[in-house]
């Protein structure tokens, strides 16, 4: 999203897997142990929805131009928080960076990922994006993960409207593989 709004931003490495988010000093910045957190001047925020939507309303970008579609848009928020991102980014964690190899955990989270894929599967074989023809923050909140196909473990090809999705979010201006964004990451 910042990259997307032209912002000038700078991301501080965490490193996560040697328990940096679980140090005093970052939990001071979140509570929950976390990533990701902004920092925008004295304000910090936590939980990726959140950030969204404050960075939405701040550049005046990717947002709905009415009350109700902002409540749409925050829907999709709220759907990827509860039944794609929690189900996915467990999944990779588990097969990617814990080494758990395929368990039964593995398999429930896959199910459940797929399910909601099929939910935003059908939604973007009718749209060009989620709740629309132009891109918002529900977009940018459900496709984080998906560019790390590879290492989700889902394969795609029974989703060709999200593959193509992806893409149209893909050519953006500004739009960087999550990959590009994160400094110090294990698998770079």
């Amino acid at each position: 999203m910042l990259n997307l709004c032209n912002a000038d931003w700078e991301p501080a490495f965490v490193d996560f897997f040697n328990g940096a988010h679980r140090e005093a000093d970052y939990l001071k910045l979140n509570e929950f142990g976390e990533v990701p957190v902004l920092e925008a001047g004295e304000l910090v925020l936590s939980q990726s929805g959140v950030i969204l939507d404050y960075l939405a309303e701040s550049f005046e970008a990717f947002d709905g131009e009415s009350v109700p579609e902002h409540r749409e848009i925050m829907r999709w928020l709220f759907f990827d928080n509860h039944k794609l991102t929690s189900y996915v980014a467990t999944l990779r964690f588990l097969t990617q960076f814990a080494d758990t190899g395929e368990t039964d955990v593995t398999e429930f989270l896959r199910l459940r990922a797929v399910s909601a894929l099929k939910i935003v599967e059908r939604r973007v074989s009718e749209s060009a994006f989620v709740t629309g023809d132009k891109p918002t923050i529900a977009d940018f909140s459900l496709c984080g993960y998906l560019y790390f196909e590879d290492e989700i473990t889902i394969d795609f090809a029974a989703f060709p409207a999200i593959v193509e999705w992806l893409g149209r979010i893909k050519e953006l201006p500004g739009w960087a593989h999550p990959y590009d964004l994160m400094p110090g990451h294990p698998r770079k």
